[in-house]
């Protein structure tokens, strides 16, 4: 048997992890770092880009690349890309793919299974559009675990107390997720869960540039989509600067618009006011379920990369009134966590007694006639409340409720509203049953919850031992075995971008971004350069890495001086950056220092 692999798949990067050597280990992708950015992106001739490439293309070429697609998983939404059309778990495969090839490079053995995280927000749609994009990868995938729940498993294994009260929130790119976890020796309980699956760092960068625009008195909807994408990365920076300075600049110099604003922490706090109002929602959730109070708490933890920034631990230090907060490596915590939950499976020696217990995030449950008002709409019979522990199996038993009625109609709804219609609906059975007068014929429906988040619905009616189950499977995106055999042939079609012409192409895609930011006369100069490596890649691939080298320090360089505060202090300045190291005297090179 192959190797079993984590990953934490994210909404802004992913990374994979292994069980090695007695401990959980990051597997570096081909730059030989461990974030892999979590986007896709389509070329022409139809080759695929992953990661830091996709990401440089987002800039380049955003109709044909798609970014932040996890927070649609398990929903009717297509992404169009040039001439192809993607579902939002068939772009996760693609990424899934690409962390599937860095772990066998590594290695040095095939990969074929994988424990994937997810949001512990994630409805049970989400869940098994996770898993479908595992298969679609070439993965077999049979178990998930909630993103705090494996950053939990990796805090209780590097050693901290034997018996501890832990809040993990889990802020990432996209998602946050807060957790209540008891751990006791061998033993992680998840106590209470809940979160929010549409809040995350990529919202503080919308904010940013919508108030970057606001202050150039324009707006989105006037500028095109390249422009954009290029104001959100530097948004991005700006954020990042932010937390580990107490103001930064907002700077953007194209064609279409150009502007420099500087902003300190507390106008960022006064920009993203609704974005903390919403981080306060699910934490007092959580201790509410929990039935737990601040001062109980043994560690609260804070992983994800959104819990790097400075204003969002000063916020969070507001809400608990504490300062002992722990921020263990937020970008890596989930997947050191994936990656031990790999070694629980593959039965590893050291963690082979560890237990994980996981609970369900949502109250399950059936509509049912309104007795309190005549003709109301239906309301909620809950058969599983929201933070059981998992796995579990609930039943009850639901009658007819007029004469001579022979069906039963079963809608099964998730969420903690009272009417049935303001929750999500995740599926319909109608069963058939004997007539009788009311009340004398029902049907027994029962709710096996694995630990994974997969829910099926069984029913028995009694008088006629007629049996039924339902998988619960969003029935828009549905597909069948068969359909899924023929969308992973399709996707393998695809030509993922070889790893060894992977440093080339990023080169040439950071090079190409920057050209969109640059005046006549540096663009004069950038494309220039551009043109020697491509051309000199194409006619001596020997001499190729050495230019590369060359040409990606003079775009670092180049790129400094864009955030630093204006091209014009770029002329004349190549002496500062360039390093002629050519041995063999070749003069290709026709640009002016």
């Amino acid at each position: 048997m192959g190797k079993i692999i984590g990953i934490d798949l994210g909404t802004t990067n992913s990374l994979a992890a292994v069980w090695e050597n007695g401990e959980s280990k990051l597997i570096p992708n081909s730059y030989g770092d461990y974030l892999t950015p979590s986007v896709v992106s389509v070329d022409e001739d139809g080759t695929v880009y992953v990661g830091k490439i996709a990401k440089e293309r987002l800039i380049t070429h955003p109709e044909l690349t798609a970014s932040v697609f996890k927070r649609n998983m398990g929903l009717k939404k297509i992404y169009k890309l040039g001439k192809k059309e993607f579902t939002p778990e068939e772009l996760s495969s693609m990424v899934l793919r690409r962390l599937k090839e860095d772990a066998e490079r590594y290695l040095g053995e095939t990969v074929e299974e994988a424990i994937i995280s997810v949001p512990a927000y994630f409805n049970d749609m989400g869940r098994n559009a996770t898993k479908r994009a595992g298969r679609l990868a070439g993965l077999k995938v049979e178990r998930i675990i909630n993103e705090p729940s494996a950053a939990a498993l990796a805090c209780n294994y590097n050693g901290d107390d034997a018996e501890a009260t832990v809040l993990v929130v889990d802020f990432g790119g996209g998602t946050l997720d807060v957790s209540l976890v008891d751990c006791f020796d061998n033993l992680v309980e998840i106590m209470a869960v809940s979160g929010n699956n549409h809040l995350g760092g990529h919202d503080f960068d919308e904010a940013l540039a919508e108030y970057f625009l606001e202050k150039m008195q324009t707006s989105r909807r006037k500028i095109s989509e390249e422009t954009y994408g290029l104001l959100l990365r530097e948004a991005e920076k700006c954020k990042i600067e932010l937390s580990e300075e107490k103001s930064a600049h907002l700077k953007l110099q194209c064609d279409e618009l150009s502007g420099d604003m500087e902003i300190d922490r507390k106008e960022l706090v006064n920009i993203c006011g609704e974005i903390f109002d919403r981080i306060a929602e699910p934490i007092n959730s959580v201790l509410r379920d929990g039935r737990m109070g601040v001062s109980e708490l043994t560690h609260i933890v804070l992983v994800g990369g959104s819990c790097k920034m400075k204003v969002v631990q000063q916020y969070l230090r507001y809400v608990f009134q504490r300062k002992d907060m722990l921020v263990r490596d937020p970008d890596h915590m989930v997947a050191l966590g994936t990656g031990v939950c790999a070694g629980i499976k593959e039965r590893a020696e050291d963690v082979k007694d560890m237990l994980l217990t996981d609970i369900c995030p949502f109250s399950l449950g059936v509509n049912v006639v309104n007795r309190l008002e005549q003709n109301g709409d239906s309301v909620m019979s809950f058969l599983v409340e929201r933070n059981s522990p998992l796995p579990i199996s609930k039943k009850d038993y639901y009658v007819t409720v007029y004469d001579g009625q022979t069906q039963i109609d079963i809608g099964i709804y998730q969420g903690e509203n009272y009417y049935a219609k303001d929750n999500i609906k995740l599926g319909e059975l109608n069963v058939k049953v004997p007539a009788r007068a009311k009340g004398q014929a029902g049907v027994w429906v029962r709710f096996p919850y694995d630990l994974n988040g997969g829910l099926a619905v069984d029913t028995e009616v009694p008088l006629s031992h007629q049996k039924q189950q339902l998988v619960i499977i969003n029935k828009e995106i549905r597909m069948s075995e068969e359909e899924i055999r023929d969308r992973l042939a399709e996707l393998e079609q695809l030509k993922l971008n070889p790893l060894e012409e992977e440093e080339n192409k990023f080169a040439l895609e950071w090079g190409m971004r920057l050209y969109a930011q640059c005046n006549a006369g540096i663009r004069e100069e950038l494309e220039k350069r551009m043109q020697y490596f491509v051309q000199t890649a194409q006619r001596d691939p020997r001499r190729a890495e050495r230019v590369r080298k060359q040409y990606m320090v003079y775009l670092a360089f180049l790129e400094k001086a864009l955030n630093a505060g204006g091209i014009e202090q770029m002329l004349g300045a190549g002496a500062d950056w360039y390093n002629d190291d050519d041995e063999d005297g070749d003069n290709d090179w026709k640009g002016e220092d």
